[in-house]
């Protein structure tokens, strides 16, 4: 039997739906973020990377750097095993107290991901709690959806960010069913907010413990870093709360935070935890230098603001169709995926611009985009000659502009 055919059968299927992934190959350069060498079928180019999710720039900060080679230098690479076996080395101790403190919580538990720490955080407790009830917001990532899925049990789709759909599904369960509500603060795609605030109230109220995912929000939002959560001030209100240090942080590996013995329950029966190795001594400690120097620095997050708002402002005049967002996100509208990759290649290799297109599955069928997040180091050079290069694409393409900047002209 031909094995191969089933493979090729569904890559196939890919290339018809027009969503295939092609990756770039890059290499980014300590100090000169956003910039980067972009390893070219035809050659290394410099290229202008617009959509990191290295949000702040931390993983070339001088402090994170550091830490990482000098904990390296002086402890080794590796782990050296499962947590259970040798893996609870003392910069993974420091870090677990690190994140504790950055949200107010009693314990952290880390993770190798925060894909793992939701797949496997999620699951885990949801199957600790007797005859649960998942409510999971319409939204919600992939890693919080596959955790729900293997969960194993009962589960409710309230649609995005209505408090009023969630408090309907809430009541019909009953004061004395136990119920777990899952949801994000910060849905990187559209950038918009959850009302953490009324959801908490709907928790306290229908008797619920909250699961918030901050991934998008950590390090970036709140007097601290502690998210959307901290910023809002309901994050005492937030039974878990699960956070990545991939993005704001720079670095590697997730997290969930609670009280101690929410944490030692999935410590102790996580399988996502339990059969993995640690995390590396050097990682943790970069991850800790990162968390403690935005505890005490704002000047990160309020340059960021400023770069993602300039951005939003000079795209927009332009008539480019930047989709409403609050927050850091700038999401650029297409809407068909053969043309959202297209513009995606000609902004690479026209332009040196790098966005990856967003299609199906990461967003629904007629909605795709590019999504771009500007940082702390995108100067006002950069921003404008963003906004010259996708006129030029969306000229090329057939693109349309917003109406209000065609009728101006």
């Amino acid at each position: 039997m031909d094995y191969s055919q089933f493979f090729n059968s569904a890559l196939n299927r890919l290339h018809d739906e027009r969503r295939y992934r092609v990756f770039a190959d890059l290499e980014r350069i300590a100090g000169r973020f956003p910039h980067a060498t972009w390893h070219s079928p035809k050659g290394s180019r410099n290229v202008v990377i617009w959509c990191s999710n290295d949000y702040l720039g931390m993983g070339q900060h001088p402090k994170v750097v550091g830490a990482m080679v000098e904990t390296a230098t002086r402890v080794g690479t590796g782990a050296g095993g499962t947590r259970n076996i040798a893996g609870t080395h003392h910069p993974l101790v420091q870090l677990e107290a690190e994140l504790a403190d950055l949200h107010g919580k009693q314990a952290s538990l880390l993770f190798t991901s925060g894909y793992v720490s939701n797949q496997t955080g999620i699951s885990t407790l949801a199957k600790l709690i007797p005859n649960c009830l998942i409510l999971s917001d319409a939204l919600n990532h992939n890693s919080m959806i596959e955790g729900v899925r293997q969960a194993g049990c009962e589960r409710q789709i309230f649609r995005h960010n209505d408090v009023a759909h969630l408090e309907e599904l809430l009541i019909a369960a009953g004061p004395d069913r136990p119920k777990l509500i899952v949801c994000e603060s910060l849905y990187s795609m559209d950038g918009d907010v959850a009302p953490l605030g009324k959801i908490c109230d709907l928790a306290e109220k229908c008797g619920a413990m909250t699961y918030v995912d901050e991934v998008h929000a950590v390090g970036m939002y709140g007097p601290r870093g502690g998210g959307i959560a901290e910023r809002d001030g309901v994050m005492h209100r937030v039974d878990i709360v699960e956070g990545t240090l991939a993005k704001a942080f720079g670095c590697l590996g997730g997290y969930i935070a609670g009280k101690a013995e929410v944490i030692d329950a999935v410590r102790s029966y996580a399988p996502g935890f339990i059969f993995t190795t640690a995390l590396p001594p050097a990682i943790c400690s970069a991850a800790t230098a990162a968390i403690r120097h935005l505890k005490t620095s704002n000047w990160e997050r309020e340059r960021h603001q400023d770069r993602a708002a300039r951005t939003k402002a000079i795209l927009t005049a332009a008539g480019l169709p930047v989709m409403s967002s609050d927050t850091h996100i700038v999401p650029l509208f297409v809407g068909d995926p053969e043309k959202c990759k297209r513009a995606s290649d000609l902004l690479l290799e026209d332009h040196g611009i790098y966005i990856q297109p967003i299609n199906y599955p990461t967003v629904a069928k007629g909605t795709e985009r590019l999504r771009i997040t500007p940082s702390p180091y995108h100067d006002d050079g950069l921003i404008d000659g963003l906004a010259e290069a996708l006129l030029q694409v969306w000229d090329r393409l057939g693109l349309p502009l917003h109406q209000k900047s065609l009728a101006a002209e």
